[in-house]
């Protein structure tokens, strides 16, 4: 049997009224909240969506590297080399000296938070040298050499201060490119080439040229920081051309050494008495 037609109508007005009556009491509703939320919160938890009036466009932008360095280690399972309390004697360092001229031997999971850490100088740097960003170094030697490197490393032409480049001693690396000679550096981190078997090439030769640029340069101070020093090679080789005598923390497996430039005062012994 088919509905009357004016029962038909009326089940119609009584829908439409219905669904009228719950979009005027939600409208409603959402004005009250909206006018009156603020006045149950104190005024210094009051939240402010947009951008506050005396700010510039740039206002509490982070810089694009630090962004990057933040969603690589919030979206990767992958963590640094370093451990928390490691990181912290570089990052106390930095804080202190950036912006300023950061040399690190290795291109691996910490690369992205030392830039970030260091921003305003890499943003410098890409500004005036756009293609310096890394670079691939060939490693001569291995870690089965370690003995006779040292060895060699303790001869005259290898305690001269003279530029690393030019320098006669085995041990100095003379591929590397002419900004990296140039530059005075301020911090130096060691952590490459691999160094945990005999055939790796070892980290001999980047721990003694580190040592040799921190004095070479022509005045102040460098700070070094060696990685894996609980290893044979990188214990004994940060001691005997960082020198004892400069070492200021040891955290972990990190070493950091304050070396000073020793061509202000060419009476200083390599490593101080």
């Amino acid at each position: 049997m088919r509905p009357k037609p004016h029962r038909l109508s009326n089940l119609k007005i009584l829908i439409i009224g219905v669904f009228v009556a719950f979009l005027l009491l939600f409208v409603l509703r959402s004005s009250f909240s909206s006018s009156n939320s603020d006045a149950f919160l104190p005024k210094d938890s009051k939240i402010v969506i947009g951008r506050a009036e005396n700010c510039s466009r740039t206002c509490g932008k982070i810089p694009p590297s630090l962004a990057q360095a933040l969603i690589h280690y919030t979206t990767s399972t992958i963590t640094p080399q370093q451990t928390l309390k490691e990181i912290k004697v570089t990052s106390r360092v930095l804080q202190k000296k950036s912006p300023c001229n950061f040399l690190v031997f290795g291109l691996g999971h910490d690369s992205l938070m030392w830039a970030a850490l260091n921003h305003v100088w890499i943003e410098q740097i890409r500004r005036r040298f756009p293609m310096l960003e890394s670079y691939h170094v060939t490693y001569d030697s291995k870690v089965n050499q370690a003995d006779e490197l040292m060895e060699a490393g303790k001869g005259p032409e290898c305690t001269a201060i003279v530029d690393a480049r030019y320098s006669m001693c085995q041990l100095g690396l003379k591929g590397l490119p002419g900004e990296v000679y140039d530059i005075k550096w301020d911090l130096i981190m060691v952590d490459a080439p691999t160094g945990y078997h005999d055939e790796a090439p070892g980290r001999m030769t980047a721990i003694y040229t580190a040592g040799m640029m921190a004095r070479n340069r022509a005045d102040g101070e460098t700070d070094v920081f060696v990685h894996d020093v609980n290893r044979v090679v990188e214990d004994k080789f940060s001691k005997e051309f960082l020198c004892d005598g400069y070492m200021k923390k040891q955290e972990g497996r990190l070493r950091h050494f304050t070396i000073p430039s020793h061509r202000d005062g060419m009476e200083r012994p390599f490593c101080p008495l």
